[in-house]
Parts: structure tokens; sequence; C-alpha cells
């Protein structure tokens, strides 16, 4: 089985989906890998590091999916539209396994079944025990908000904990964390190392107790709703327009207490909430930040841009492109990791090849495409593909 590692063309893109360290592994179980050139280049992995660790290099994209059978990225395919067809240079059959954004991106989707791929959107990682481990959304979110704390602290005038001088006591900084999954956990505990008063609010109830262990107060309105709004998943459900109004109320008069505000949240499928409003950002101190974590998928803060730095109402709002891939380093050392974990049950033992067991739920929850067809469950209205003509003939079926 050979497995192609490609390298990211997409814009503000610095991750890559292997490491020295799980090429080795994924040689140790029976196969062949070979990397792009330069592929690791902008996570300051080397092409001798990943030909130490036994890859090959491929001079092109071209020649790393020659004949490979798994195809690794970070991100999926670009499209003709969106300035490249990585696609056109994908064989019928091939696996290819990435971050997909299949919930939100079908003209891709329908792409990939059109081009025959068997295609598996990480994103989509069941939330169970098992599957913790190959959890891309979990380890990228967890750099996020370690980052997104010191993308505030880069941009915050002033220091964060508190400082008795000679000259004066400078008061610690009071941070206020929306949104409590991985990212927000990790920005809460970074924000505490570094000094601050720390607050967070979430709507899900769980989370409430996972704050205070952290040391930082929690915020939110807890009625009758708020007791009902997680799903079986552990994420945050969509909340009535009156708990929202109610939620904005509390969330208003404490943001204007605030000198840092970092956003995390958002809905699988679905375009990110807005949690902060221009006329919050009005109420608020002269030279507070705000951290924009979903800035991508639509923002959690009114006036955010994608990639920018923006001030409104002599607030800065920060919206910065990739924010793990902003510590391309961990950030592809750690989804590495997630895809071998990903792949290694798939290996077959004696035949060294994939074997795609439709009865694992983890196969089931992420497998997009297969056999020129869509055959996600949550995309079973999406207009299917015809599987692709090879050589003249109708690709036959199989594993």
């Amino acid at each position: 089985m050979k497995i192609a590692v490609l390298k990211e063309k997409w814009p503000n893109e610095t991750r890559v989906a292997a490491s020295p360290e799980t090429v080795k592994k994924l040689i140790g179980l029976g196969a062949e890998v070979v990397v792009e050139k330069n592929a690791g280049k902008s996570a300051s992995i080397s092409d001798e590091a990943f030909k130490d660790a036994g890859a090959a290099v491929a001079a092109s994209e071209k020649a790393a999916l020659q004949g490979a059978d798994v195809v690794l990225k970070v991100r999926r395919p670009m499209l003709a539209a969106e300035g490249e067809d990585e696609l056109a240079g994908f064989a019928n059959g091939q696996v290819l396994c990435c971050q997909m954004d299949a919930l939100t991106e079908p003209g891709f989707v329908a792409a990939a079944a059109k081009a025959g791929l068997t295609a598996f959107a990480l994103e989509l990682i069941p939330r169970i025990s098992r599957a913790q481990s190959m959890d891309i959304l979990s380890s990228q979110s967890n750099l996020a908000g370690y980052k997104s704390v010191l993308d505030a602290a880069y941009e915050f005038g002033r220091a964060f904990p508190m400082m008795m001088t000679a000259a004066g006591t400078v008061p610690p900084a009071r941070v206020f964390i929306m949104g409590v999954g991985v990212a927000g956990l990790q920005a809460i505990a970074t924000a505490k190392r570094l000094g601050a008063i720390v607050s967070a609010t979430d709507v899900r109830p769980a989370t409430k107790e996972q704050v205070e262990s952290l040391g930082a107060s929690f915020v939110a309105v807890e009625d009758e709703e708020f007791q009902q709004a997680q799903t079986e998943g552990g994420y945050a459900k969509e909340m009535s327009d009156a708990y929202k109004a109610k939620q904005a109320k509390l969330i208003a008069e404490t943001i204007a207490k605030q000198d840092i505000v970092i956003c995390t949240a958002l809905i699988p499928g679905r375009p990110a909430p807005r949690l902060v409003s221009e006329d919050m950002l009005k109420t608020m101190k002269p030279g507070a930040v705000l951290i924009d974590l979903a800035v991508e998928a639509g923002g959690n803060v009114a006036g955010s841009v994608a990639g920018k730095v923006v001030t409104k109402h002599g607030v800065k709002i920060v919206g910065h492109h990739n924010v793990p891939g902003r510590i391309a380093e961990d950030a592809s050392k750690l989804f590495a990791r997630n895809v071998l974990n990903f792949l290694t049950p798939m290996i077959d033992q004696e035949s060294k090849a994939l074997k795609i067991d439709m009865a694992d739920e983890i196969v089931a929850g992420t497998l997009i495409t297969r056999d020129g067809s869509i055959v996600h469950p949550k995309l079973s209205g999406a207009a299917a593909a015809p599987a692709p003509e090879k050589n003249g003939e109708t690709a036959a079926k199989g594993d």
C-alpha cells in the first residue's frame, strides 16, 4: 500500500498531514510512504527529516499521487474555481483523508464523488472514547485556544498579571472566554497561567464545572432551557430567541467590564453564532481586544474580518486565518498522529492493505463518498454522481 502526503495549496495553510514520527510508524505497518517535496517546509519539517524516517520524496504532486492508494492532506483539495483543480491529479479509487468541511462544502463532496474517490472527512470523527486519539478538531482547537491568548497578549497594551512595583501596582487583565469547548478550556488555562482574572460562558450546562475547576468564574443564564442545551455528541444546541435575548443582556453587562474577550463558538455544519454585537462593542473599554476564532466560519463578532486585525469603537478585533497553523510544527505533529490513529485500525495485518469496515462507527461516521456515490447519511439528500469511467469502462465497486 502506497501512502502519499501532499503539500498544502490553500493560502495560509502551513501544516502538513504527516510527521517523521508517523511516517516511521506507517512504514512499520507495511506501507510505502511518499511525501511531496517541501510539504513540511512551512511546518519546519524538512524533506531530509522525512527521508531519514524512511519516506521517499517526490518532486511534484503528480509524482506523489502516481500509484498512491491513500492520499493524506490537512485540508481538502482545491477545485478549479478556487484557483487550482487539485482533483484533476487524483485517480479513480484513491482514498483521501483530510479535513473536508463536508457538511458545508457540497460542491467539493459532489466533485469527490464524481472523481471516484473514497473520501474520509476527518472533522466528522465521532465523539466516542475510542476515537479521541483521532479527533483532529480537538487537537487543533487545543492549540488554537492557547495561541488565541498569546495573540491577545500581543495586541493588548497592558500586562496580564498583577504587578506590584515601587512605582505602583499594575492591576491584572480581565479575560472573558465565550464558548467553552476544547479551545475555550485551553484559553482559560493559558490566561490563568499568565495571571489574568478569567471568566467564561457557554450554553452547555456541563461546562460550568469544567470552567470552575480551572479557577475561572462561570457566566450564564441558568434557566430550564440552559439545562437541555447540549447534544448527545457534546455540541451546543441552537438556542431559542428568548434565551438568546436574556443571555445577550447578561453578556453585554459582562463584556463591558473586560479587557480581553476570546470567542470560540462553532456549530458543526452551520455558520458560527453571533455572540458579540456592535452595540456590545460600543460598551467595551478603549484598548480592549477581541479574538474571533470562528471568523472563518462567519464570525462570532460583529465587524470581524478574516485575516485582519481591525479597530471598531476603540476595540481591536482580531480575525487571524488558520490559528492552529500559526503554531505549524506542533499542529502538524498532532494532526499527523490523529491521522495515524485513524488509519491504523483499517490496515489489514496480513495484506498490509486498507480494509474498510462499514460496520465500524468511525468509518461510517467519516466516509463521505465511495464508488462514485455520496454515502454519508447526513448528506443523503445530495445528488449522487455516476462513477467515472476509466479506460472506457465504469470502475468496478470494491474495497
